[in-house]
């Protein structure tokens, strides 16, 4: 160990969070309907897969696209080729079309301030790199993606300063929290360079409101700092109120062309929106020439292939497909948003209400044993290992207060999502069952001993009597 480098040997990727430690559990027992029925079962993967058949019958209509041909004629050598990391122009067009698309058209984005990443994930982290210095920091409303401490933080040195948030107000970003964030840094003599918020909010499944916006604009100019709005569920909006963009309130406030504008970033992908996480496509948009130039310079450590870029520019070029695309998908991540929620009523679960995402945040306080995050651990290894779900808990989204966890509903085919129910269902019916019967002999056991203090007392009474006689 001593010939490796200390980021290789020390221990702060966040391997070990319980988010990552129950996707080793699921890998070691998968479930599968037929080879392994009575496997784990994975609901803490925020996957779409909910409109594949979208998506592979274009493929199926557009040969020469998946066939690397233009008007037939076969372009493989010309994209095998060296590219720079600009990215091909037709497919940059073609994704801030989508992005403006996606966002009802109410604003537009110039490709010349988009760079092509490999994922959000790299976009997230090449952002931390062109604004902030190793040991300065960003604020984080909690609940928040698990995963932000090894992008922002593992390589960047940047640190993390959690804005507290409430289940008394559905976990909304307050002035009052973003002031004590910013306080607590202070203390810890961190430099803080910006705020990083997630809309729609992963794990929250919220879209962030207007007055949420407006107030982080406010706060990020009185403090002279970056905002960073990372978009990538954008098209996940399935109900009221429709999603805003960071860029739309920028805009109606005619910011245009200040410095705020320029300290204002979006992270995108198409890992959610369109369901292509394979496809390894992310992006950041800034309208800082600055930030344009050096994230792009750092792109060349995780590009986009060319393959990849051509054939997407084609599918994003189809209006046609896109506009149905994005509207059955919403459709259908709705129908499945309601059986997960039916089905959770129906075993007595709560969760918060939702508009948007993947997952839902479910509200299991009343399983815990007591309020604390050591009872929290106990209800998740019980679910992970008798029940045999692999959900994530609140604590590894750094959530303030235990018993919230993270439940998945788009990764699984209906029948899947069924069974994983049933056996939430069967695990609450057995618990509560126990617990009355635990409660009736506890109740039974205080009788017998009100009764034998009683009559220990008239026993003792009488004595008393007949002494005195």
């Amino acid at each position: 160990m001593k010939m490796l480098s200390r980021k290789a040997t020390f221990n702060s990727h966040g391997q070990d969070s319980e988010y990552f430690l129950g996707w080793e559990e699921y890998e070691k027992n998968a479930y599968h309907e037929v080879e392994n029925p009575s496997g784990i079962i994975q609901m803490g993967l925020a996957e779409n897969q909910l409109s594949f058949d979208l998506l592979e019958s274009w493929l199926a209509q557009n040969p020469d696209a998946a066939g690397f041909k233009r008007d037939g004629e076969s372009i493989f050598r010309e994209l095998a080729l060296f590219q720079d990391y600009h990215g091909l122009p037709a497919f940059k067009k073609a994704l801030v079309e989508f992005m403006s698309e996606i966002r009802g058209n109410k604003v537009s984005f110039d490709q010349n301030k988009l760079v092509l990443t490999a994922g959000a994930t790299s976009a997230n982290e090449t952002l931390m790199f062109c604004l902030a210095n190793p040991g300065e920091a960003f604020l984080l409303p909690t609940p928040y993606y698990p995963g932000f401490d090894r992008d922002l933080k593992w390589r960047t040195g940047v640190e993390i300063v959690p804005i507290q948030c409430s289940s008394s107000n559905g976990f909304q970003i307050t002035e009052s929290a973003l002031e004590e964030a910013y306080q607590q840094a202070q203390k810890r003599s961190l430099k803080v360079k910006g705020v990083l918020i997630t809309n729609p909010s992963n794990p929250l499944g919220t879209t962030t409101s207007r007055d949420e916006l407006n107030l982080l604009v406010n706060f990020i100019t009185a403090k002279g700092i970056h905002l960073i709005s990372d978009e990538i569920y954008s098209g996940t909006v399935f109900d009221s109120p429709g999603f805003v963009s960071i860029m739309e309130v920028l805009m109606d406030r005619n910011y245009m062309n200040t410095e705020v504008w320029k300290r204002v970033h979006i992270v995108y992908s198409l890992s959610k929106d369109l369901g292509l996480p394979g496809f390894r496509v992310g992006a950041i948009y800034s309208n800082d020439v600055a930030v344009v130039s050096a994230a792009t310079k750092m792109s060349s450590f995780g590009l986009v292939s060319s393959q990849t870029q051509y054939l997407l520019s084609v599918m994003l070029s189809d209006k046609k497909f896109t506009k149905n695309y994005v509207s059955e998908n919403q459709k259908r991540l709705k129908q499945r948003h309601q059986m997960l929620i039916s089905g959770l009523q129906n075993a007595g679960i709560d969760c918060l209400k939702s508009n948007a995402g993947l997952f839902c945040w479910v509200d299991m306080r009343h399983l815990l044993s007591s309020n604390t995050f050591e009872a929290e651990m106990e209800l998740w290894k019980k679910i992970l290992y008798d029940v045999r779900l692999n959900i994530s808990p609140g604590s590894s989204c750094h959530c303030t207060e235990p018993g919230w966890f993270r439940v998945c509903f788009a990764n699984m085919s209906e029948d899947t999502l069924n069974l994983a129910l049933q056996r939430i269902k069967a695990f609450v019916d057995s618990s509560t069952t126990t617990n009355n019967n635990q409660s009736r002999h506890q109740s039974n056991k205080n009788q017998r001993r009100k009764s034998f203090t009683k009559w220990v007392f008239r026993l003792s009474f009488r004595d008393r009597e007949a002494s005195e006689r």
